[in-house]
C-alpha cells in the first residue's frame, strides 16, 4: 500500500476499524516511510519494467533523467544512437532465461561513458509466467574512474621502477670500475645513491609532477651552503624541470660538488663556487642555460681519462635529457656550462 493511501486511512479511520487495525496500518506506514528515507539516502535506485522494457515504476533518477521522463519509456526511447546497448542486452538475457543476473555496464554518451551497476530480477504472475523485470541501478563511475587512474599509476610506478633500477644498476657498474677499493667504491656508490634519493624526495612530494630548480640545488649542495662560512653562491629565476631532467641535473649536481670537494675549489678554505641559470631567450632556443664555475682553488690538472662524475655530468645528461654540456678544466678552475632543452622544463605550480 503506498504511504499516501496509509496517511489517508490513519488521518480518517473508518469508525468500525478495530485498534489493532489501526497499529498495524501505522507500523506499515512507518516501514514504507524508512524505505523511502533509505533510497533517497543512497545512490540505489529501484524500478520495474514490462517486458518490452517499458519503466513502470522507478523510486528516483536514473540515467541522468528525471522520474516523470522515464516512467513510460524503454530504454531504446531514453539512451540515443544504442548506446544502452549492453544495459539492454542483460535485461532482454533476464526476460529469456528467467534467471536474475547481475553485471557493470558502461553507456556511453557525453564526455565520457557513464558506468552503472545493474541487478535484475524477473517478475513473475501467479501461473509463474515473466511479466517484466525488476530490478536496481547504481552509478559506479567516479569508482571506475579511480580504478583506471589507480593502473596508469601502477603503470607508470613499474615504468618508473624500471627506469630506477637501471640507473642504480648503471651507477653501480661504473663506480666499481673507477673506484681503487671495496671502501671506496661502498663510500662513493652510498652518496651518490643519496643524491639519487634527494631528487626524489623533491619529486615524490610534488607527486611526481616537477622539481623545483632551487630546491634541486638546495638539496644536493646542502652540505656546502647550510653554514656560516658558505662557498658556494647560487641564484637564478623559479624553474621547475621535469622528473627525469631533475633526476639527471640532481646527480650531475651531486658529482660537480664532490668533485670540487676533492680536486677542487672546495677543496681549500679560499676556494669559491658560484652557480648561477637562467631560462634563455627564444631566439636562443628557449631552454635553460646552467652555469658552474670555480675560483681560488689549487691549480686544475689535465686529466688524461674522465673519471664516473665526468661521464655522468656529460655523457647522462646528454642522453637522458639531450642536454649540452661544455666541461671546461681550465688551470684556474672548472666552468661547467649546461643547456637543457625546453621540452623539459614545466609550468611552476
Amino acid at each position: 500500500m503506498a504511504v499516501c493511501a496509509v496517511n489517508a486511512l490513519i488521518q480518517n479511520p473508518d469508525p468500525g476499524d478495530q485498534t489493532s487495525e489501526l497499529q498495524r496500518l501505522r507500523q506499515e506506514n512507518e516501514r514504507l516511510r524508512r524505505y523511502e528515507s533509505a533510497l533517497r539516502g543512497s545512490q540505489v535506485s529501484v524500478y520495474t519494467q514490462d517486458r518490452a522494457l517499458r519503466y513502470s515504476s522507478a523510486s528516483g533518477p536514473m540515467f541522468g533523467h528525471a522520474v516523470d521522463a522515464i516512467l513510460g519509456c524503454t530504454d531504446d526511447e531514453i539512451f540515443a544512437q544504442g548506446a544502452g546497448a549492453a544495459l539492454i542486452a542483460l535485461k532482454r538475457e533476464v526476460l529469456t532465461n528467467g534467471e536474475s543476473r547481475r553485471g557493470e555496464v558502461a553507456v556511453e554518451g557525453g564526455p565520457g561513458p557513464r558506468w552503472y551497476d545493474l541487478h535484475i530480477e524477473p517478475l513473475r504472475d501467479g501461473g509463474g509466467t515473466i511479466t517484466g523485470l525488476a530490478g536496481t541501478v547504481v552509478d559506479i563511475t567516479e569508482r571506475k574512474e579511480g580504478e583506471a587512474h589507480l593502473r596508469l599509476l601502477l603503470r607508470e610506478l613499474t615504468h618508473r621502477s624500471k627506469n630506477l633500477l637501471a640507473v642504480i644498476q648503471a651507477m653501480a657498474r661504473q663506480t666499481a670500475r673507477h673506484a681503487g677499493s671495496t671502501e671506496a667504491f661502498l663510500t662513493q656508490f652510498g652518496a651518490r645513491l643519496q643524491a639519487l634519493a634527494a631528487s626524489h624526495d623533491i619529486l615524490v612530494r610534488e607527486s611526481w609532477y616537477g622539481a623545483s630548480l632551487e630546491e634541486l640545488v638546495r638539496s644536493q649542495l646542502t652540505a656546502y651552503i647550510d653554514r656560516h662560512d658558505s662557498q658556494i653562491a647560487f641564484a637564478g629565476p623559479a624553474i621547475a624541470l621535469k622528473p627525469e631532467a631533475a633526476q639527471s641535473l640532481g646527480l650531475a649536481l651531486h658529482e660537480l660538488a664532490a668533485n670540487a670537494a676533492r680536486f677542487g675549489a672546495l677543496s681549500v678554505p679560499d676556494g669559491r663556487v658560484s652557480l648561477m641559470w637562467e631560462r634563455m631567450a627564444a631566439h636562443d632556443g628557449d631552454g635553460l642555460s646552467l652555469d658552474w664555475r670555480e675560483e681560488l682553488g689549487p691549480p686544475v690538472k689535465l686529466r688524461r681519462k674522465k673519471g664516473f662524475g665526468s661521464m655522468v655530468i656529460e655523457r647522462n645528461l646528454a642522453l637522458a635529457v639531450g642536454a649540452k654540456v661544455d666541461l671546461d678544466f681550465a688551470p684556474h678552475g672548472l666552468h661547467c656550462h649546461i643547456v637543457i632543452p625546453p621540452n623539459h622544463i614545466v609550468a611552476l605550480r
